[in-house]
């Protein structure tokens, strides 16, 4: 059975559309804020996003002083992320790749993230081996993914079984399954999030969002979305 993925397709115009909600505003502004939190400092930092669809984490980490480069399989997205990057006076670079096969060398990145790939991945452990190759010693995965137990994940099986091809093909995870797939990778876990314990509804969005945050510190039970960060072994060893 081949591990490679084939490019996706959903394409730039459904992401714009979706940030086009209410629902989607707000959730993906939760998101985002999660993941450069888990992230950190990056000014000056080496960072990059396989799996960047439409650019928009990239250019976020550019606008905090990253030297920022994204990776995807689709010409469409990355044709997309190189008119948002123009757009907003960004410099960054993207480059056509797959999560199985990253187009560069060993130790090349200060942080690597991915967001909402593994889900989509015939072998994750395939998928996070790479990337951890690509983190430089000292370096940090951070990793997005679709919570297993949310009414999101409910909507989207429920899609899958009705013909959906892009949730036919979705693996969601809970929070000890992305642990789990880390560990196995040689990395050490420093910080597991929870995010989007909402339900797929824009009022509701709007009106619980703010205590989504802490609800993520103490649980992922129920969170849409989950974020990891890691480090390797040997570096959570010197520390």
């Amino acid at each position: 059975m081949s591990t490679t993925t084939a490019p996706t397709t959903i394409g730039p115009k459904i992401y714009e559309s979706w940030r086009a909600t209410s629902l989607g505003a707000v959730t993906e502004a939760i998101e985002q804020r999660l993941i450069l939190d888990l992230m950190g400092d990056l000014a000056g930092v080496y960072v990059l996003d396989v799996g960047c669809g439409d650019g928009a984490l990239v250019c976020a980490a550019a606008s905090r002083g990253a030297e920022a480069t994204g990776v995807d399989p689709d010409p469409a997205m990355l044709a997309a992320a190189r008119t948002r990057a123009d757009k907003d006076g960004i410099t960054a670079a993207f480059l056509e790749g797959r999560i199985e096969r990253l187009p560069f060398p060993d130790a090349a990145f200060d942080v690597v993230v991915s967001i909402t790939v593994l889900c989509f991945v015939p072998d994750a452990s395939v998928a996070v081996r790479e990337m951890a190759r690509v983190l430089r010693p000292g370096g940090r995965l951070v990793l997005g993914e679709l919570g297993r137990w949310s009414l999101w994940a409910l909507v989207r099986r429920l899609r899958g079984w009705l013909g959906s091809a892009t949730w036919k093909a979705a693996h969601f995870r809970t929070g000890t399954e992305l642990r789990a797939l880390a560990k196995q990778t040689g990395l050490s876990v420093t910080a597991i999030r929870g995010a989007v314990f909402y339900p797929p509804v824009g009022i509701l969005a709007r009106v619980l969002a703010p205590l989504d945050s802490s609800l993520g510190r103490v649980t992922t039970i129920g969170a849409a979305f989950i974020a990891l960060s890691a480090v390797p072994v040997a570096d959570r060893a010197r520390r």
